[in-house]
């Protein structure tokens, strides 16, 4: 093989998941607040099936909780944008977020976030997700290439990153503490979950 075979991973979509530091005294105020919220709150119906979806203004009712969270959103947002040429930018994103609560065979359809920039959703209380991958709940992404290689070869893929799953889903599992960042125009839906326990998550957008 010549020095110059070169393989490029063109037209990358990035998925930006990360563990917030001691995270579980915030998980515990966002999870009183949140709670408290879905008394009095009759919730909302957009993607989801079953489960209880909060007012999409939860900056005006998460208090100090909702402003942490966020701020972490922002701050992760800017690390992994820049303009054209590849420089780095500080925006002043305009954001709005909501709360999830999810028991059994709750989830959401394939949905995505027009008017925005990023989405990004936080896990609060995994539900026993993160410790037993048998109960679902996973956060799904579709393959933005479209049917790729499965259209004809569904045994093949491409040898380079990114490429194994070309043509399939990909899926990002909940854990509590993690926070998961994503262009807001992909395809997502939440798999049904089959716990017993309660699910417990924040979802977000950040568009200029």
């Amino acid at each position: 093989m010549s020095d110059d075979f070169h393989v490029f991973a063109l037209f990358p979509t990035p998925i930006i998941h990360f563990d917030l530091p001691n995270s579980a005294a915030l998980n515990a105020d966002l999870k009183a607040v949140i709670e408290r919220q879905e008394k009095t709150d009759k919730g909302t119906e957009h993607s989801n099936f079953g489960g209880w979806q909060s007012s999409w203004d939860m900056e005006k009712w998460g208090g100090m909780p909702a402003v942490k969270l966020i701020a972490f959103a922002k701050n992760a947002a800017n690390r992994v944008t820049c303009n054209r040429s590849g420089q780095a930018l500080s925006i002043s994103w305009k954001t709005n977020m909501w709360a999830n609560v999810n028991r059994a065979g709750h989830g959401n359809e394939f949905h995505s976030h027009p008017g925005s920039f990023w989405s990004g959703v936080y896990y609060v209380d995994d539900g026993g997700i993160g410790a037993d991958t048998s109960l679902g709940g996973e956060l799904e992404f579709m393959d933005p290439r479209g049917p790729g290689v499965t259209m004809y070869a569904p045994q093949l893929a491409f040898n380079c990153p990114g490429g194994l799953s070309v043509g399939a889903n990909e899926v990002v599992r909940p854990k509590a503490g993690r926070m998961v960042l994503f262009p807001a125009w992909i395809l997502h839906q939440v798999r049904p979950y089959k716990g017993n326990a309660t699910r417990i998550s924040v979802a977000f957008n950040l568009s200029l």
